[in-house]
């Protein structure tokens, strides 16, 4: 496939760019965010109990951009240089505007991410949430917010752009699953503008 591929995951809301970066690129933006971020280990209160949350994080945008999901605050740490220059690429393919990164370092396969949608309301009302997925591939999950028997599952693949707008985030839920096989390190990328 070449990098302008598209394949529509959901109807005019969530596309898939499966080589969005080339290979050689997108093993340089893992090897250098892998040991270039601060990545974190967040912890979160669930049942009465204090758990770590199943991933590492971290969080890059403009100055004073600042970003609250799962109860938690997050201030952001400046953009570096590789974090600017998919941002920028985005930026051009997309004609949309990002002020934030959320970095997901998942470790192996028991890392995961659980049923949410990114409707926070700094987001906005229709957001163009973009996901660069870079090292091992995952699969991923979306499910209907009034039908949860209606999924639709799709794999990640080593330098790929996941794009969802419009009501993607009003109608669907996503999340990326534990597995049982073994699993090299995944980071996400999902640039976001915030809106205050």
């Amino acid at each position: 496939m070449s990098a302008h591929t598209l394949i529509t995951v959901i109807d005019e809301q969530v596309f898939l760019y499966p080589k969005f970066l080339k290979t050689q690129a997108a093993d340089h933006y893992f090897r250098v965010l892998s040991e270039g971020v601060d990545w974190q280990q967040e912890q979160l209160f669930l049942y009465g109990r204090q758990m770590n949350v199943p991933r590492l994080i971290a969080w890059h945008g403009d100055d004073e951009v600042n970003y609250r999901y799962s109860g938690v605050d997050h201030t952001a740490l400046p953009w570096n240089q590789p974090l600017s220059q998919i941002r920028e690429r985005l930026s051009e393919k997309l004609a949309a505007t990002f002020n934030g990164v959320l970095l997901n370092l998942y470790r192996d396969g028991r890392d995961s991410m659980g049923w949410h949608s990114d409707d926070e309301p700094e987001l906005g009302i229709d957001p163009v949430i973009a996901s660069v997925s870079l090292g091992q591939e995952r699969n991923f999950q979306f499910r209907r917010r009034d039908n949860h028997a209606e999924k639709v599952s799709l794999v990640l693949p080593h330098g790929s752009l996941l794009v969802m707008q419009g009501g993607s985030q009003h109608n669907w839920q996503h999340q990326m699953p534990k597995s049982s096989r073994a699993m090299k390190p995944r980071i996400n990328l999902t640039f976001r503008n915030i809106t205050h």
